[in-house]
């Protein structure tokens, strides 16, 4: 498809519905989705427990880019390409593991773990290896979680901070650990996916178990009342106050979006649990249960449930224009034990039942919009924020 054909579909777009049926499937407008959105965004890449030490890696990968994410030592973390400065090679093969030094296994390229080339045999005398380092994504860790950007001036993650940093404070999650972290892969376009993430129109008839106690599937009207006794009691329970205003693009520019939004627990629950009893140890600084759970979102792919005893990051990364991961990490107390202080099938057990039955729904809504007669449907009162979403993803593509 040209530029011209997809500048015509966004203006022929019908405001306030979903997206025409080429933004789910068309391979050209995922390119260009790439370009305008995926390699300007700050992306979350994974927690600072999992690279404890000098020469610890994992691999964050999205579509056909591979990064290295690497403990250089001295608390530096870096984000590098994960190609070759030689012929292109992958030189991380494995998802994770630890390497005094980078060595491509096809011809031995070797890096520091700064990305620099220290060795490559048979160069000759005149080879300026300073110009063969390894390329690099832009990192930051903010209480404890690795964010990239592969943008070469990115938008400042400053703007993230400011108004991230406060609300985050109580959680403590530089200190925290990983308690399990699991995958999902789904046939879907992305866009569908996240859609689905930002909408509690399904919950109801979907999710049983997460309707019975979050007061996201009910009515904003309803949840008022019940949300002001909440936050009367967030401070002395060690919570904040403070909300960041639930928008995309708040910043005015592509990548940096953020949320801090509480909402209410009902019907007896404290966290997000089987039982609706607490299933780990009370975070950070946090002194107590208020009836509340937090929902946030870092940049426009990785949504936070912060509860009082654990919180559960939802991130999602296309594969190509008919696949994404949503990719879900358990954070815990760091001095939790497991079996003594929580079980993971507790832990895990609403988000992992209710990520189950996402995935089919999703990968059941793909298979309708690829039908000849798919054309876009209005948005209710109950999807206003995947609504938004939508705006916002308009608006990048322009």
């Amino acid at each position: 498809m040209s530029h011209a054909a997809i500048a015509s579909l966004l203006l022929e777009q019908p405001p306030n519905h979903s997206l025409r049926q080429a933004f789910y499937t068309d391979p050209a407008i995922y390119e260009r989705e790439m370009e305008r959105i995926f390699l300007k965004s700050w992306h979350y890449a994974g927690h600072i427990s999992r690279i404890p030490n000098k020469g610890d890696y994992f691999l964050y990968e999205l579509d056909f880019e591979s990064v290295i994410i690497v403990n250089a030592g001295d608390g530096r973390i870096n984000a590098l390409i994960n190609v070759c400065r030689h012929r292109g090679s992958r030189i991380c093969a494995e998802p994770c593991g630890n390497e005094r030094l980078l060595v491509c296994p096809y011809h031995g390229w070797t890096y520091e773990l700064s990305g620099v080339l220290r060795g490559a045999g048979h160069t000759g005398g005149d080879f300026d290896k300073s110009k063969y380092g390894l390329k690099q994504a832009h990192a930051r860790v903010f209480h404890g979680m690795i964010f990239i950007n592969f943008d070469r001036e990115p938008i400042a993650f400053d703007l993230i901070a400011a108004d991230m940093d406060e609300p985050l404070r109580p959680y403590r999650l530089a200190e925290a650990k990983i308690a399990h972290r699991q995958n999902y892969p789904i046939a879907a376009n992305w866009k569908l996916a996240v859609e689905n993430y930002c909408e509690c129109y399904h919950c109801v008839p979907s999710h049983p178990e997460y309707s019975i106690a979050h007061g996201r599937a009910i009515p904003n009207e309803v949840m008022k009342p019940a949300l002001k006794e909440i936050m009367d009691r967030a401070e002395s329970c060690g919570l904040t106050r403070i909300f960041v205003t639930k928008e995309w693009k708040a910043s005015g520019a592509v990548g940096v979006d953020r949320a801090y939004d509480r909402y209410v627990l009902y019907k007896g629950h404290v966290t997000g649990s089987r039982d609706g009893r607490p299933v780990a140890p009370l975070l950070g600084d946090i002194r107590g249960y208020d009836g509340g759970t937090t929902d946030m979102h870092i940049g426009p792919f990785t949504f936070f449930l912060a509860y009082c005893d654990h919180i559960v990051v939802y991130r999602f990364t296309p594969r190509d224009v008919d696949h994404c991961d949503c990719e879900i990490t358990w954070l815990v107390r760091g001095d939790a034990e497991e079996g003594k202080d929580y079980k993971v099938e507790d832990l895990i057990w609403l988000w992992d039942v209710t990520t189950i039955a996402d995935k089919r729904i999703i990968e059941n809504n793909a298979t309708g919009v690829k039908s000849r007669f798919y054309e876009p449907g209005p948005y209710t009162k109950m999807e206003d924020f995947a609504r938004r979403f939508i705006d916002y993803y308009l608006d990048a593509m322009k």
